[in-house]
């Protein structure tokens, strides 16, 4: 209770009653209330942030800067600007992507709880429904994209969604896996095309070019959880070289696929430019095909040398890290300017967060 004051009739020669709570107390009661819902709101900032990196371990968010790439390169071998359609093929792609996330995750929960018990899945981060419902989501809201980019998007993105769930429902543990991986990205490569053009024809000597690439990183990965052979990461480097010396030969030259397409004459593309200055399109190819092998070829050279679970992982992390100069590589073949530059552009971005969360 407040202290009543005494009567002002009455002489004043005692101290007045004190209150049974001691001053300093009440003075700091309202700051205890507060300092309580401060706690209790840090630690729901806290929970959030925990479910949200969990989730971000899940769809392995690191590696989503390696999908737009697909959709550009698609669209510069067409010799059309990318355009609103182009954007919704990428926003299917990292849809569908990410769909193939978190389906992976779900199919080997049990396995990853003897192998990795971190995993948000094994961990109790995640409930596996969650999961799988989120994988579903996903490839409904992949699919819808598609259809909004035209039916040519659409009669890829179809195929694409059905090798992204039988990858990971059948095939992958079996002899076909690598290779449905591999179809997989050709694919979405394809999507980028067919979106922006309507044709997948053009795209198709750069998507065999991704997938190559796609079938020696997925063959690799194989090994990230036991010790494997050298020559699997060799075969991978040979393959990482000689499709750099490709990416270094302009459209058509010998020892390239043949310029037969569209894409061979990219006079509409805002990176015709290279079509007036040869000299300029054949250094950024050189920059470009350099970065690729740096991203993808020290690492496994080191995982050839010691074929360990860790350099392993770590071949398969530098491998999907170099899609994004390949990418910007085959765009530059086409003579898109733009589109070379904006997917390089990604790799930074792709090494930072790849630090804080493992693509693998």
């Amino acid at each position: 209770m407040t202290p009543r004051s005494p009567r002002p009739d009455r002489p004043t020669t005692t101290s007045p009653p004190q209150s049974p709570i001691p001053r300093q107390s009440r003075s700091q009661s309202p700051r205890a209330g507060t300092t309580s819902g401060a706690v209790a709101g840090a630690g729901a900032g806290a929970g959030a942030r925990a479910r949200a990196r969990a989730w971000a371990e899940l769809l392995r968010l690191p590696a989503l800067f390696t999908v737009p790439g697909d959709a550009l390169a698609g669209a510069a071998t067409t010799g059309n600007r990318p355009n609103p359609r182009t954007l919704l093929a990428i926003a299917s792609s990292l849809c569908l992507y990410e769909a193939g996330m978190a389906l992976n995750d779900w199919v080997d929960r049990t396995e990853d709880a003897l192998e990795r018990p971190h995993r948000p899945l094994p961990s109790g981060r995640i409930h596996p429904s969650a999961a799988l419902v989120a994988a579903g989501t996903l490839t409904a809201a992949g699919l819808a994209l598609a259809a909004r980019a035209g039916r040519p998007a659409l009669a890829v993105a179809a195929p694409l969604a059905a090798t992204v769930w039988a990858y990971d429902l059948a095939l992958k543990r079996t002899p076909a896996g690598p290779a449905a991986m591999a179809t997989a990205r050709g694919l979405d490569l394809l999507l980028g095309a067919t979106a922006t053009g309507g044709s997948a024809r053009p795209a198709l000597p750069a998507a065999l070019t991704l997938a190559t690439h796609t079938l020696a990183v997925t063959t690799v990965s194989r090994g990230e959880t036991r010790f494997g052979s050298p020559l699997t990461p060799l075969a991978a480097l040979a393959t990482t070289g000689t499709l750099a010396w490709t990416l270094t030969r302009p459209p058509g030259a010998p020892g390239t696929a043949p310029s037969r397409y569209p894409a061979a004459a990219p006079s509409r593309h805002p990176g015709a430019v290279f079509s007036r200055h040869p000299a300029a399109a054949s250094s950024l190819r050189t920059v470009l095909a350099a970065a690729f092998v740096t991203t993808s070829g020290r690492p496994l050279l080191h995982a050839a040398l010691n074929p360990s679970p860790p350099l392993t992982q770590r071949a398969v992390g530098g491998g999907i890290r170099a899609m994004i100069p390949l990418q910007a590589a085959l765009a530059a073949r086409s003579g898109a300017l733009a589109s070379a530059l904006l997917t390089a552009a990604l790799a930074p971005a792709a090494r930072r967060f790849a630090r804080k969360v493992s693509v693998t």
